[in-house]
């Protein structure tokens, strides 16, 4: 058995932007499972202290670069009972808003400050200086939210082993010499075999330079990131690193994405039941106002509005295709202006398209069972979730 503190910025269903957060759920839950001592480590966003209604205060921390102490909140996930703390830093996270930007889609423009405090609480728990009799033997950490926690671990004495996960090299986490400065860490970081990374300060760096270990969420990205066109300008540093790089694939809880006991769909079915899927498209056609109409291809997507996920493809490709017999259901955020393309087609073909602007875990599932295709036209997809889910559905990926 391992103690494991596993550091993450989001897991559902206390919150989510991705597939971080199903991993960050399901991933510490199967290891408990297995027998592991697990903690949840992640941001006391104002939402998720919200959701929670059984919260202690368990320690004080004293943070460098925060005026006020940096409360330790502890709690258990709902739905696997999976002991998580939260880290309160006053006028960080206790904010309305997604976890990494605010309410205009911009990004915080604190987000170095807040989860550089984010680390920095991490390594507290890490090394038990936070008072709770229990010292973890390792840190798991996950993308670039998490990136200075390996780092940071590098300047203790006997520190726990480190893994980092790259969930998507995409977003690594940049800020500007400035930033770098004013959090006052340490200066010899701000050198290639460091932090430095083209004149920018890098969050993912942190991870990728000093973790023990490296993973990613498949054996082909680990591979692909290696290379010029999907390593981001840290192929090489990958490449160095190759012996302690592992593409795991990602897994699903079936416990959550499986048609024969998901409470958040219209009508259960398994494959000897696989006619009640068409209620369930019924169910979204109607929550669309699409017509119903049994016959016709209904195409589903579920995901973030970004160029990497394709969706300036879709927005070509639509007019179009909006001109055979197919509907769309489409849910998702992002890029304002891929919301507002999706938008005005909604607007122009209310019989062919509808659109769900935000994130709704019921609806997402619903899409997965109601549709018949799933569309991912992904530019490039470390894993992909969503089309793991809709072969579980029988929904064509």
């Amino acid at each position: 058995m391992s103690r494991i503190l596993f550091a993450t910025s989001e897991a559902h269903p206390l919150i989510k932007t991705g597939g971080l957060a199903d991993v960050s759920a399901s991933l510490p839950a199967a290891l408990q499972a297995l027998g592991h001592d697990v903690h949840i480590i992640m941001p006391a966003y104002q939402d998720v202290v919200d959701k929670l209604t059984d919260i202690q205060v368990v320690a004080q921390l004293s943070v460098i670069g925060e005026a006020g102490p940096v409360q330790l909140l502890e709690s258990r996930m709902p739905d696997s009972g999976v002991p998580v703390y939260l880290v309160s830093v006053p006028g960080r996270f206790d904010r309305k808003g997604a976890p990494y930007t605010g309410p205009d889609g911009h990004d915080w423009p604190d987000n170095a400050a807040r989860f550089t405090a984010f680390a920095r609480a991490v390594v507290e728990v890490a090394c038990d200086r936070a008072a709770l009799d229990w010292r973890p033997e390792i840190v798991h950490c996950n993308d670039w939210q998490t990136g200075l926690v390996p780092a940071l671990l590098s300047k203790e004495i006997s520190p726990p082993g480190t893994v980092f996960t790259i969930h998507n090299l995409a977003y690594q986490g940049l800020f500007d010499r400035f930033a770098f400065d004013a959090l006052h860490l340490d200066p010899v970081w701000w050198a290639l075999d460091g932090l430095e990374f083209h004149g920018f300060f890098s969050f993912i760096k942190g991870g990728l330079v000093f973790a023990d270990q490296l993973t990613t969420v498949s054996p082909t990205y680990a591979e692909e990131i290696k290379t010029a066109e999907f390593g981001y300008g840290l192929e090489g540093l990958l490449t160095h690193r190759a012996d302690d790089l592992h593409g795991i694939l990602n897994g699903v809880d079936y416990s959550v994405w499986d048609p024969a006991q998901d409470e958040l769909i219209s009508k259960r079915y398994t494959t000897k039941t696989v006619r009640f899927k068409a209620e369930n498209k019924k169910a979204l056609q109607q929550h669309f106002e699409l017509p119903d109409e049994t016959d016709i291809p209904l195409i589903g997507m579920v995901g973030r509005l970004v160029e990497q996920k394709g969706v300036d493809l879709i927005l070509e490709a639509l007019p179009t295709l909006l001109e055979l017999p197919l509907q769309f259901a489409v849910v998702g955020s992002g890029a304002a202006h891929f919301e507002q393309g999706l938008v005005e087609l909604a607007r122009h073909h209310p019989d062919k398209l509808g659109v769900f602007i935000g994130y709704d875990e019921a609806l997402a599932h619903q899409v997965e069972a109601g549709a018949d295709l799933f569309l991912m036209p992904s530019r490039f997809e470390p894993c992909g979730l969503n089309q793991i889910y809709s072969l579980r559905y029988g929904t064509l990926p």
